[in-house]
């Protein structure tokens, strides 16, 4: 896909290449900052760096705030801030849904049980707070208090939801605040760290949502249509941990009733044996679910994409608008 005068778009190499030297400051800060008194934590942290990750979170936090500026100790130390949130988050995720694996290894909650790896996350949390803190900015700390704030209540509206039909409506809501939230604070903090007006902000927001709505939909897609070694955790597993996300609401607008029978029957049995998966995904393909969920992710990569237009052409802008066809074209 061509950019117009931009050219063509960058690779994922390419975008890493951007800021590879900025990525290295931001792990060795993580890896400064996630040093604790306590051994368990240390250990839980050594597992979780090691564990390995697309980094894309960091890297739409440097991306925005060299798009304004020069890199600096705040946008690097914002950009290890976002990652030690994200995985906080997975940690917790991987508590509450019970997971056995993340990226392709036991989840942290099989090697150390489900209370150190609560207490884990939560030290990951305070000590991302922490870091943000010292840069006595508070802009900053609007940001990532409001963030947290709607990432617990989407985990709370997910637990609400969980074994139960949801709207489209309900599922939008939900990914807002789950992932599309985290998404806008990263390029918001990425334009704060450099310095940018509150317009200048607000749109590189906006740019970030649309990335991170189209990220969730793609990811929930994938969900059904991936393999396990390369999703790094089981196929279908929204499913059977009770929730229904949007491929599986399109499909059942126009499903017949015994093909809800064969939903309903997983969602409450908690697994396949009755249903085995591929009758699930023949649902889904018959009545266009994936299809309709994938238009919708590209949908909102354009709009993402015609934001970034409107910023003056340089390495940067070119880097971000090519991270929204990694979003759509991604298998894991």
């Amino acid at each position: 896909m061509a950019f117009g005068k931009i050219g063509e778009t960058l690779s994922a190499l390419e975008i890493f290449d951007l800021v590879r030297a900025d990525l290295s400051k931001v792990e060795r800060e993580i890896g400064l900052e996630s040093i604790s008194a306590v051994e368990a934590v240390n250990y839980i942290n050594q597992y979780l760096q090691s564990g390995g990750g697309k980094r894309l979170r960091p890297i739409l936090v440097l991306l925005s705030g060299r798009l304004l500026g020069e890199t600096s100790e705040t946008l690097i130390r914002m950009a290890a801030v976002v990652e030690m949130i994200h995985t906080a988050t997975l940690v917790h995720d991987d508590v509450i849904d019970l997971a056995k694996t993340r990226r392709g290894r036991p989840a942290i909650n099989v090697v150390w049980g489900n209370h150190t790896s609560v207490l884990a996350g939560d030290w990951l949390y305070m000590q991302a707070f922490q870091i943000a803190l010292r840069e006595r900015q508070f802009p900053l700390l609007d940001v990532l208090i409001n963030l947290t704030q709607m990432m617990v209540e989407g985990e709370l509206m997910q637990l609400e939801s969980i074994g139960k039909m949801v709207a489209e409506d309900q599922y939008m809501e939900l990914i807002d605040r789950k992932t599309a939230s985290l998404f806008s604070a990263c390029a918001r903090l990425g334009a704060l760290s450099s310095g940018a007006d509150e317009a200048t902000e607000r749109r590189l927001g906006e740019y970030a949502w649309n990335l991170g709505i189209a990220f969730q939909l793609v990811d929930d897609i994938l969900d059904f249509t991936s393999r396990e070694k390369i999703l790094g955790k089981p196929v279908g597993n929204d499913l059977r941990e009770g929730k229904v996300t949007l491929p599986l609401i399109y499909a059942l607008e126009t499903a017949d009733a015994q093909e809800r029978k064969l939903v309903e029957t997983v969602l409450a049995d908690g697994n396949y044996d009755q249903v085995p998966f591929g009758k699930i995904l023949q649902i889904l393909t018959r009545n266009k679910g994936i299809e309709r969920a994938q238009q919708l992710a590209h949908s909102y990569t354009e709009k993402a994409r015609k934001i970034m237009m409107e910023f003056p052409e340089s390495p940067c802008q070119k880097g971000l608008m090519s991270v929204t066809d990694l979003v759509t074209a991604r298998d894991r």
